[in-house]
């Protein structure tokens, strides 16, 4: 079993996630680190609008109770993101449980060499980006950092 150390500094969180699918898919087990700092196309303010949209959906059922819960710390995040992309089945699950994301680099990731895919770097984008610690901390992520 390959361990894949992919280092999400400057990643394109939609493209990363693919190439993340694709390697699970492989059989791969993959370790995310600096998930804060995985990047997301567009300005701060319409990237904020779309997830707090999201966050007042509420069910047609019983709309005074809560809705659905929604990531707001960037593990979560980023790992629903992948989660969106894996087949909805029992192999699915078992490529799921092989994606680990930190935030931060742990201690024993510290001297471990670390990828990083070209295709998903930030310098593809051409227009603002926010990166996925800032847009947590304005859902209300509170940050160990």
């Amino acid at each position: 079993m390959e361990e894949l150390v992919l280092d999400g500094e400057g990643q394109i969180l939609g493209r990363m996630a693919t190439m993340i699918v694709k390697q699970l898919k492989q059989g791969k087990t993959i370790i995310v680190v600096n998930a804060e700092k995985v990047v997301i196309s567009g300005e701060l303010s319409r990237v904020l609008a779309g997830y707090r949209l999201l966050m007042g959906v509420r069910t047609m059922f019983n709309p005074s109770r809560q809705g659905i819960r929604r990531p707001r710390n960037p593990i979560s995040l980023v790992k629903r993101t992948v989660r969106g992309m894996l087949p909805d089945n029992p192999s699915g699950n078992v490529m799921y449980r092989k994606l680990k994301v930190y935030v931060g680099v742990p201690e024993q990731y510290v001297e471990r060499k670390k990828v990083k895919f070209p295709e998903a770097h930030v310098d593809r984008l051409k227009g603002k980006y926010v990166t996925v610690g800032e847009l947590t901390r304005e859902l209300g992520w509170k940050s160990e950092l």
